[in-house]
């Protein structure tokens, strides 16, 4: 048996690019969040797999029908939640085209043009970003992957023996972050066998940043009690509010006391490419590993998470292991499988490499301009506005901000915020997300998708102060 001939599925194909080019052009149709309640897309599918064929006209039917309206739309201009992960023309093409030529990149051998369009792709972002020419890169699913990767290799340098013995033969293992660090890298340290209590949680200032004599202090606290540093994570652009560690210090305390310095800049780091946006990078040169996420703001369809290395070699040592059916004699090759746990690898560069080239450095920094200025006039209004307040700064393009309805503070103050965003998100046009900040609960929104304009800001804007004043703020 064979797979499907020529002709009906070069017919299928054409009728998968009219649906997504249908999909992208109509998206707004849709609501940004499904009608959907949990299982009830489940109680409409068989139960059992089918015994005979079934033509794929039934399956692309089935398609529209049940799975395309009952997607979360990231590609919708109104979602505004999280970080947005938005796949552009450029890359959707890109993607697939790799599926089509379903690519295993674990060896050069198996994936020579894989392998070194990602170094290639990779070096270019270095170069977009302003990074020195001694990282190199490599590319992930996601920023999680990245950054268990890069505190593996930490660990393996504080720690050599835990690659054969674990980490059972070492003293209790710390690796220092902010309290608003990402989880992350609470849950590589979990994987790692460090455990979650590993994790040192740094004190913030009031800009919701690093401070640096904390993470002194807390450093010099573990050695006086027998503890091994092994790495301090930074961030530039923090989850919750987008704050901005000062890594220039934070870079002198990890040199200092040896420790491997990984810097998470996985929304943000795009933003370097921005000569005007460049100071908040301030010696995230000096990082042993850096991630940037090409998923997140730079427009290339999920997955790919960039992670960047000063010294290869102190990866390639964490993680290096070529068992005899995998050994290869080309001289010079690069095997990406040694660079992580996965053995298997997908041609991501393919999709990043068609955006790089397609949109150039000057389309990328003026998109990344125009949600950062959308950005600022969003936060203007909530300035602007009695009966709301913003929460953080705006280094970037995500506005953090809370409804204050006179009369209530604390958790009936919270509680009216919660409201207020279930019903702006039960309105369909828009979708927004939330987080704590000093303790209270905030608003945000993230402006990071391709196809978001002023209109659809303006809009989410209006649906908040609309929904504010009908509950009473």
């Amino acid at each position: 048996m064979s797979d499907f001939p020529e002709p009906e599925y070069r017919r299928h194909l054409h009728q998968v690019a009219d649906l997504i080019a249908d999909y992208l052009a109509g998206v707004e149709r849709y609501p940004v969040l499904p009608r959907l309640r949990p299982g009830e897309l489940r109680a409409r599918l068989p139960e059992s797999p089918p015994e005979e064929p079934e033509p794929l006209e039934a399956i692309l039917a089935d398609y529209r029908e049940l799975i395309e309206p009952n997607v979360t739309h990231w590609n919708h201009p109104g979602f505004l939640a999280y970080f947005a992960t938005s796949g552009s023309v450029p890359g959707i093409l890109g993607e697939a085209l790799a599926a089509g030529l379903n690519v295993q990149a674990m060896l050069w051998r198996t994936g020579p043009a894989a392998t070194e369009l990602e170094q290639h792709v990779c070096d270019w972002l270095r170069r977009l970003v302003g990074l020195p020419a001694d990282f190199s890169g490599h590319i992930n699913d996601t920023a999680s992957s990245s950054s268990l990767i890069a505190l593996a290799s930490a660990r393996h340098r504080a720690w050599p023996d835990s690659r054969a013995a674990g980490v059972r033969s070492a003293p209790p293992l710390r690796v220092y972050a902010s309290e608003h660090a990402h989880s992350s890298i609470d849950k590589a340290c979990i994987t790692l066998g460090m455990g979650i209590d590993s994790v040192v949680k740094v004190a913030a200032d009031e800009r919701y940043a690093m401070r640096p004599d904390a993470l002194e202090a807390a450093i010099a606290a573990d050695r006086a009690a027998g503890r091994l540093p092994v790495a301090v994570v930074a961030t530039i652009g923090t989850t919750s509010s987008t704050a901005i560690d000062p890594v220039a210090a934070v870079a002198h305390v990890a040199r200092a006391e040896g420790l491997w310095l990984h810097i998470d800049a996985a929304y943000a780091g795009p933003a370097a490419a921005c000569p005007e946006l460049r100071s908040h990078f301030a010696g995230w040169e000096l990082a042993d590993s850096i991630v940037l996420n090409p998923h997140k703001w730079l427009f290339t369809p999920m997955d790919c998470s960039v992670l960047l290395v000063r010294d290869p070699d102190a990866v390639r040592a964490a993680f290096n292991l070529t068992p005899e059916y995998l050994r290869t004699a080309e001289a010079g090759a690069l095997n990406l499988s040694e660079f992580g746990p996965q053995l298997g690898r997908r041609f991501r560069a393919l999709k990043l490499w068609f955006v790089l080239r397609a949109y150039g450095a000057a389309g990328l920094r003026e998109r990344l301009r125009e949600h950062c200025a959308l950005a600022r006039e969003f936060a203007g209004w909530v300035d602007a506005e009695p009966g709301f307040e913003r929460c953080a700064p705006v280094p970037f393009s995500v506005v953090c901000f809370r409804a204050v309805p006179a009369g209530r503070s604390g958790e009936e103050a919270d509680r009216f915020n919660e409201k207020l965003l279930a019903a702006v998100n039960d309105a369909g046009p828009v979708f927004l997300s939330h987080t704590r900040l000093g303790g209270r609960i905030v608003l945000r929104v993230a402006i990071g998708n391709i196809r978001t304009g002023r209109d659809h800001v303006r809009a989410a804007w209006d649906l908040v102060r609309a929904r504010a004043v009908e509950m009473g703020l």
